[in-house]
């Protein structure tokens, strides 16, 4: 199989109807269904893509959390090539009792955290979210790089919970402009537990991807679209362009992936 055509894994990408622009005909650009989003993740090569339900999550401070996994899992249950991230929301403590239970389903793959939309600071919330995720043996997936979503914040987190494998999503968002919040942070890690995906739109900065993997090292560095939001074939795109070596364009696209969430993940790829 050659490069341009090995099966992906899209770490980070949602569905629904999106709801945060500034004009109507842009949430309109910006939302998709779930087939939207398999119909695209196909044009980019790739194989399985993990989603949290934008209903979730949007409109800020105004998503429906409980009601939106409890959808999504009948959605995703139903759609090939679909894994599901169920969504906790520290404030509201009915997400948690709920993501016990759904993490126990064969295609959730772990806890999807969102400080800015549910608006609360990852450095207050965290740790009851790292003592969660611990004692569930959970991967955690969280929107980084604004003020209530520091990078910086949640390594520290990291550090004091090894065992929890930690995704700062979205390489090169800050809310200063500072490209390099994700990549820093990570480079503070004591334990290896920390990794960022390409989901931002900054992650198609010129050499900005280059720089990382020389940084940290392509192991630390997991393919994410952001889909519907963002179109998934230009993140593949920059991933397969990038003048990083093949190996490592492996390890972004699929190889960390199956490496990071084990046997769920191995079993629904081999499908």
């Amino acid at each position: 199989m050659s490069l341009e055509t090995i099966q992906a894994i899209d770490v980070h990408a949602h569905f629904g109807k999106y709801c945060g622009a500034p004009f109507e005909i842009m949430n309109q650009w910006m939302s998709g269904s779930a087939e939207v989003v398999v119909q695209r993740a196909c044009l980019a090569h790739t194989r399985l893509t993990m989603v949290s339900p934008l209903e979730a999550l949007l409109p800020r401070l105004g998503g429906k959390p409980v009601l939106a996994n409890t959808r999504a899992a009948t959605v995703v249950a139903e759609t090939e090539g679909l894994l599901q991230w169920v969504v906790v929301d520290p404030t509201q403590g009915q997400t948690r009792q709920q993501a016990e239970e759904m993490l126990n389903l064969p295609k959730c793959i772990g806890i999807k955290i969102h400080p800015e939309e549910h608006g609360y600071p990852i450095a207050e919330y965290g740790r009851a979210l790292f003592e969660f995720a611990s004692a569930h043996q959970g991967i955690i997936q969280s929107h980084s790089g604004e003020k209530n979503s520091l990078p910086a914040d949640f390594v520290k987190l990291a550090n004091d919970f090894p065992q929890v494998q930690l995704i700062i999503s979205h390489l090169g968002c800050g809310w200063d402009g500072d490209l390099t919040h994700q990549v820093r942070a990570i480079q503070q890690s004591k334990h290896g537990n920390v990794y960022t995906d390409t989901s931002s739109a900054k992650s198609i900065t010129s050499n900005l991807l280059e720089w990382a993997v020389k940084e940290i090292g392509a192991e630390h560095i997991l393919y994410g679209t952001d889909s519907p939001l963002y179109f998934a074939p230009m993140q593949r795109a920059r991933v397969w362009r990038a003048a990083i070596s093949d190996r490592d364009k492996c390890l972004i696209l699929r190889d960390n992936a199956l490496r990071l969430f084990g046997r769920k993940l191995q079993r629904e790829f081999s499908k």
